[in-house]
């Protein structure tokens, strides 16, 4: 996929010298093609590092993404260019009228602080809530997204006795989780974190899904059941020096870090470390891309983050979907509302190890579609995908 980033971007020659189809601002806007609108708030202090490792993750689908940065101007950034900034990155006054599809908010190295007392709490609530309204679905990354578990879920972070840093394994919770698809039932994933949540937390919330967790690390990806907010406990897009250069750094600071975990051959920081996460990583970004942004976000991106319930354009129709639990079942039923002319406008689905069931509410761009041909396609297609489909009146 060609991600759409700006012409000077630094991060640019990087990936080109990577081969990754990087779309320029002045080629994007001849294309008859409304691309995904991604906000990136980079919390990170070397942003740079951390533009390019994302712009690798979001780069390896077919879709087209626009990528735009922001920081938070109630903080003073110490380890980029002003200058930088004020060509590459937007502030929250500057965006906060707009509708995006898909927001990132990244870690960030104030772990050990209450979050009330990181400098630009205030602006990051305003910011998380603003996302309920304006974003269709949102992904915290380490420290993001405690600070989003705590704010949109009151589950609270607790210091750890020693840094929580290294490669962990990690099982698959909720393997027909489409967040999961293509995912081994073991897998490995970077921390680098002082504080962490407690998984019982997460499991006894009523809105939120444990989908991996791990024995050493603990919780590691926790989405909600309305599939608006994914958090991510790790860094499944750091570099394969990133934890080794966090090492030496501390250790050049007199800190006395511990080695990273399960990460150098030999646990010997002199030998260079293995990447062991970098595939698992690329289809974390990718599904949340695939099948949480693209494949259910308004196509009118003024309408993301808006519940259908909130604004009318027109009737309605709620497709269930009830079955058994398998593969490709979400991408199937999407492709067939596609041929059908029908927009999504909200969908939830609850998963369990042997059953499916999806709620769908759609508009068809036919509004004189014929409802009876309607229901007969699904009910065929269903049987096509081992699956129930039918069709009801949803209007209001």
């Amino acid at each position: 996929m060609p991600i759409r980033i700006p012409d000077a971007l630094p991060a640019r020659a990087q990936l080109e010298e990577e081969n990754i189809f990087v779309m320029t601002e002045l080629r994007a806007i001849s294309q008859r093609i409304r691309p995904l609108r991604v906000l990136v708030l980079n919390l990170m202090p070397l942003k740079l590092d951390t533009e390019l490792q994302l712009l690798r993750k979001l780069s390896n689908t077919p879709l087209q993404i626009e990528v735009q940065f922001m920081y938070t101007a109630t903080h003073v950034a110490k380890n980029v260019p002003e200058g930088h900034l004020s060509s590459f990155y937007t502030t929250f006054d500057e965006v906060k009228g707009q509708h995006f599809d898909g927001l990132i908010i990244t870690g960030a190295p104030v772990e050990k602080m209450a979050f009330e007392d990181v400098d630009y709490w205030p602006e990051l609530c305003e910011i998380m809530d603003w996302s309920q309204t304006h974003v269709h679905s949102t992904l915290h990354i380490c420290w993001g997204a405690q600070a989003g578990l705590y704010r949109h879920y009151g589950i609270g972070k607790y210091l750890l006795d020693e840094k929580m840093a290294g490669v962990f394994k990690h099982k698959v919770l909720k393997p027909y989780s489409p967040l999961v698809r293509g995912f081994d039932d073991y897998f490995m994933a970077p921390h680098s974190r002082h504080t962490t949540v407690s998984d019982d937390a997460i499991i006894n919330h009523p809105d939120l899904e444990l989908i991996a967790t791990s024995e050493e690390a603990g919780a590691f990806i926790v989405k909600s059941k309305d599939s608006r907010n994914f958090f991510v406990m790790g860094h499944p897009e750091y570099d394969r020096d990133t934890l080794k250069n966090e090492y030496f750094r501390d250790l050049g600071k007199g800190m006395n870090p511990a080695v990273p975990k399960h990460y150098f051959p030999d646990d010997d920081p002199e030998q260079e470390p293995w990447r062991s996460w970098c595939a698992h990583g690329q289809l974390l970004y990718t599904n949340w891309l695939n099948y949480y942004v693209y494949q259910t976000t308004p196509y009118d991106l003024s309408k993301a983050g808006v519940k259908f319930t909130d604004f009318d354009r027109g009737e309605r129709y709620l497709v269930s979907v009830v079955g058994r639990n398998q593969v490709g079942i979400l991408a199937g039923v999407s492709s067939v509302l596609a041929n059908l002319g029908a927009s999504i406008d909200d969908i939830s689905q609850d998963v369990a190890d042997s059953s499916f069931s999806m709620s769908i509410v759609v508009r068809f761009e036919n509004r004189e579609v014929d409802l009876t041909a309607v229901k007969q396609f699904l009910a065929d297609a269903g049987k096509d995908l081992g699956v129930k489909i039918n069709l009801f009146s949803a209007s209001i």
